[in-house]
């Protein structure tokens, strides 16, 4: 007999499935990148005005989970796709709620909000299951976006630079490396919607399957082994992020390749953004999900940001 997946406490409206309040846990506090620390460290996000190191971005996607498997079942972990933009930061106690709107009539595509309880926004986008003929929020915000002007941080980037293929696992006692100092048993410790699911056998696929937050740190696992010609040192945050599920559940430690493909250049006042596409295959070579992921990087956190720009484009921007 299968488990339950979830045990999570479901608000019904004619409108939206809601999850209850939830303090997600920061676990980036000792991340590494760039041989500095990370926006998830207290004191490098205070110097870019940050109040402190910021949870990220994917940890929300666990209080999506439920609401998914209650609205689509097992079809959620298998061709689940989350796809959001980050509008606000969440620190360490703050509370957040995951709001699913139910989708209209002949439709397979919700819209997804996740608010504070002083109204804050942390995450807008759309929820789907199954290869939906509808864009998704970040697939319909690409078709939006202003390009990239008078690149410093990102001028050696191009659209369609592809990666080598790198083999990735995710073990339960598997430390995930300077990018993610912890392992997955230490996560489902702390995870906001655990499932039996995620940690037995007892899944109606026979064995453990991955969290879609720990799928973001599966994908970006060895990131820095072939990284973006991007200058630095500079700090990044996700801004934007949709992970796709095509043939899934993907399992604990199960081998898979990743492919990246830069796929949109983007700016912003303060930012520089490099979109960037993940494929992920199976043994047999199929795709089995994918992920497409905003690294914004800080002009701010790019000590010759200034100097720079003026020896390019000759003068202030």
């Amino acid at each position: 007999m299968t488990a339950n997946a979830f045990e999570t406490e479901i608000t019904e409206t004619t409108e939206a499935l809601i999850g209850p309040w939830r303090r997600p846990r920061q676990m980036l506090q000792a991340q590494v990148y760039d041989a500095h620390a990370s926006i998830h460290d207290d004191a490098t996000a205070q110097k870019l005005g940050f109040k402190g190191g910021t949870i990220e971005g994917p940890t929300h996607f666990s209080q999506f989970a439920p609401l998914g498997e209650r609205l689509w079942g097992r079809a959620w972990f298998e061709t689940g796709c989350l796809s959001a933009h980050y509008r606000s930061v969440c620190y360490e106690g703050e509370e957040v709620q995951a709001i699913l709107s139910k989708p209209l009539p002949g439709t397979s595509q919700c819209q997804i909000q996740m608010v504070k309880r002083d109204g804050t926004e942390v995450l807008r986008g759309t929820a789907s299951a199954g290869g939906a003929p509808v864009a998704t929020a970040l697939e319909t915000r690409l078709g939006e976006l202003k390009p990239l002007t008078d690149p410093v941080i990102l001028r050696d980037v191009k659209v369609a630079q592809t990666g080598k293929r790198q083999p990735v696992r995710m073990a339960f006692d598997q430390n995930m490396g300077d990018l993610y100092p912890f392992s997955l048993r230490r996560k489902l410790a702390v995870i906001t919607e655990n499932s039996p699911y995620y940690s037995s056998a007892d899944s109606p696929w026979g064995r453990p399957i991955i969290p879609m937050e720990m799928l973001s740190v599966l994908f970006q696992y060895r990131s820095k082994d072939d990284p973006l010609p991007a200058r630095g040192p500079a700090v990044g945050l996700f801004a934007d992020q949709e992970i796709r599920l095509v043939k899934g559940p993907l399992f604990v430690g199960e081998e898979y390749e990743v492919e990246r493909e830069v796929v949109a250049l983007s700016g912003s006042r303060r930012t520089e953004s490099a979109w960037v596409k993940t494929r992920v295959f199976d043994s047999a070579g199929a795709m089995v999900a994918t992920m497409l992921l905003n690294m914004a990087t800080l002009k701010d956190s790019y000590a010759p940001y200034e100097s720079e720009y003026r020896q390019l484009y000759g003068a202030g921007r």
